[in-house]
């Protein structure tokens, strides 16, 4: 590491800093397009984070392969490549609009997904070892989780606005302008990248690429999962995603159904809960060498464990001037609490990994798939009926609260690495 400081990379984090911008924009994309596909094709709550759901199982499929060819292939051509797919995929999305065909939509979801992943698994370890891990590394995740924010708060915003004041006129050519520019920036993505030269500090050496050719590379008797806090900080990672998707997600779907708010205005304030997000990671980024990453989960998960309880119970008819529920505001400012969440996790579950970062970052990526899973699970139980009644969008929530419990028991107890004896060089 000592040798990557007395060198300059700024160029290549502000690249790493761009590919964030590209993973919230197209993730929050298919998130937002919940409330077009609830119109146009009549997915009920639950299919309607179908096109959601099938961008993380990507994560699943794509998770342990994207690991290997960044190890194999190295930075650069694993973000090049997963440029091109995220090209193709926003691409088949737009083209579903027009072919007036649903699956046509998730294909095009599903698509993009591997992009994403592959895009997640380049930037977070890039960042991370670019600072050099601890505090310093899990401050330029943050700050790359702001520019993540920025993708995050304009996707919802263009599409809720293009939509129009009424869920009735919802259409996915109407959130055409929103896919050409997620096309154009992939494209200009492609050409920055490929001008810019990036470090490859976690590629197999000559040596061992001969070796595993040769079928003599030597099989490690460890692995990623051999480690506690890594395991256990995998699964913070699955519950934290589909945390901060299936907030936003189900609130779109929820209150743009009802006719006194509509898309627009739900749309503004999930983009507020993106931009919160944008907030508390530039306040993250700016403590994060002074304050732990497992100070920061325990606190972030109590408040938003606070914010979603006081949404459950104040009644809708208890609004902001009339024209939106309070209820809303307070899912909103779960997004100043699940901002630095991400960089938390991460920085925590690879302490002391050494050789096998890369490896766990592809495992890590598997784990993503919860932002599929947990809101279209989030709002299968908002459809179901139990005891004779409806469970309904808000109390739903309960869901994500537990989520958050899992994320403090992490933070207190799961994230002290107790495999110290295992070598890592």
């Amino acid at each position: 590491m000592e040798n990557q400081k007395k060198q300059n990379y700024t160029p290549v984090i502000i690249v790493m800093f761009a590919l964030f911008f590209m993973i919230a924009f197209v993730t929050n994309l298919a998130g937002s397009m919940g409330v077009v596909v609830t119109n146009q094709f009549g997915a009920s709550k639950a299919l309607s984070q179908l096109g959601s759901l099938a961008n993380f199982i990507a994560y699943a499929c794509m998770g342990i392969p994207a690991g290997l060819i960044l190890k194999r292939k190295g930075y650069k051509l694993t973000a090049l490549s997963a440029v091109v797919v995220g090209f193709t995929g926003v691409g088949i999305q737009f083209l579903s609009g027009y072919v007036e065909s649903f699956f046509v939509y998730v294909l095009g979801a599903f698509v993009a997904g591997f992009s994403m992943c592959m895009l997640n698994t380049v930037v977070n370890p890039m960042l991370n070892t670019l600072g050099g891990g601890g505090n310093k590394g899990n401050q330029l995740i943050q700050w790359g989780g702001s520019c993540n924010s920025i993708g995050g708060t304009i996707a919802p915003f263009l599409v809720g606005w293009l939509v129009g004041g009424s869920i009735k006129d919802a259409t996915v050519a109407k959130a055409a302008p929103v896919m050409i520019i997620a096309m154009a920036i992939f494209a200009i993505a492609f050409v920055v990248i490929l001008l810019t030269k990036i470090p490859e500090p976690h590629m197999e050496t000559a040596e061992e690429k001969a070796a595993r050719r040769a079928g003599n590379l030597k099989k490690d008797s460890h692995s990623p999962l051999s480690f506690r806090h890594f395991v256990l900080g995998a699964i913070a990672i699955f519950f934290y995603v589909g945390i901060e998707v299936g907030i936003p997600n189900t609130a779109n779907v929820y209150f743009s159904g009802l006719e006194w708010v509509g898309p627009a205005i739900t749309g503004t304030f999930i983009s507020a809960y993106w931009l919160c997000m944008l907030f508390g990671r530039l306040i993250g980024a700016s403590v994060g060498s002074k304050v732990s990453g497992k100070s920061m989960l325990i606190w972030t998960s109590a408040a938003a464990i606070l914010f979603i309880i006081l949404a459950i119970f104040i009644p809708e008819s208890v609004t902001l001037g009339g024209k939106a529920p309070l209820s809303l505001l307070f899912l909103t400012l779960c997004g100043l609490c699940t901002s630095v969440m991400w960089g938390s996790i991460f920085n925590m579950a690879v302490e002391g990994l050494g050789k096998y970062t890369a490896a766990a970052s592809g495992i890590f990526m598997v784990l993503v798939c919860g932002g599929g899973i947990i809101p279209f699970l989030q709002n299968l139980l908002a459809d179901a009926t139990l005891f004779g009644a409806k469970v309904g969008s808000m109390n739903s929530y309960w869901l994500i609260a537990a989520c958050l419990c899992y994320l403090i028991f992490y933070a207190v107890r799961g994230s002290k690495n107790v495999n110290k004896d295992i070598p890592v060089e």
